[in-house]
């Protein structure tokens, strides 16, 4: 019965083996031969030696189906089920064969794919609504109070990519405000006489009169922080520095004058000036 019992496993086992075998060769070995061209010189297999006569197997197998002239059933239920399992995998391969082959992409298809790519593309941030001015009032500097906050008035493109930097910074746990965007020229002048060290800059000096500058700052617990000898406020503008230095913008805090809130659109006022008037 040991034997048997083995001859139960070694069947189905074959069966498997000698199925995976033909699909091997019928859709690799085969299908990558091709027939040798009649005008070409094919070099002589070599002569083997006689292999030695093997013990035929098909006794063996009869002796474990029918031993001693009974039919065992058992062991024909178990073949019977090797070779349905045998059969479904074959079919399942040559079924499933068709769908190694990729379709073209039809007009509809690629039209849609175009659609969203563009709709992708277009697609803008929306600016916040402006801080209101009495949140400024009982800050470092109350003259932010009067400071124009209208994103409408910055130059859409540099919008946009001050835009990502703080959506940027709100991942990386530092939400952050608009201080100043459009910046006219009396202001600009009545900064830089002030008591207090803002900016050198005078009118029409700063990228800030072209929509092209803006001051952002770190807002914590509903309030504005300015001063970067907050150590969490000094961490949050470093990061700003990563973003926008990361989006192609030019930021304050690396200057010999430190403006660490101040991000700026890169080049000079003139080249810059002239590409938006084209």
């Amino acid at each position: 019965m040991a034997q048997l019992s083995l001859w139960w496993v070694l069947l189905p086992m074959l069966g498997v083996f000698l199925s995976l075998g033909w699909i091997g060769w019928r859709f690799f070995y085969a299908g990558g031969l091709a027939a040798p061209a009649s005008d070409t010189l094919v070099a002589p297999r070599p002569v083997r030696a006689p292999a030695a006569p093997r013990e035929p197997v098909w006794p063996k197998v009869r002796a474990a189906l029918a031993p001693k002239g009974r039919v065992n059933w058992v062991a024909l239920r178990w073949l019977a089920i090797a070779a349905v399992l045998v059969g479904l995998i074959i079919v399942v391969t040559l079924r499933l064969a068709g769908y190694h082959v990729l379709r073209a992409l039809s007009p509809q298809a690629y039209e849609r794919e175009q659609h969203i790519q563009l709709a992708l593309k277009d697609e803008k941030l929306v600016p916040p609504p402006p801080l209101p001015p009495s949140l400024f009032l009982s800050s470092e500097r109350p003259s932010l109070a009067t400071a124009d906050r209208d994103w409408s008035k910055l130059d859409p493109r540099f919008t946009q990519a001050v835009l990502a930097v703080i959506a940027r910074m709100e991942e990386r746990g530092f939400p952050i405000v608009l201080l100043e965007g459009y910046r006219s020229p009396d202001r600009q002048d009545a900064l830089a006489d002030g008591g207090v060290m803002v900016t050198k800059a005078r009118g029409g000096q700063s990228k800030h009169q072209y929509g092209l500058a803006a001051d952002l700052a770190p807002m914590r617990d509903g309030r504005i922080v300015l001063s970067e000898r907050d150590p969490w406020a000094w961490e949050a503008y470093q990061a700003l520095g990563e973003e926008a230095e990361a989006a192609g913008l030019t930021w304050g805090g690396r200057w010999s004058f430190k403006d660490y809130g101040h991000v700026e659109v890169k080049g000079s006022i003139a080249k810059l000036t002239a590409q938006q008037g084209q």
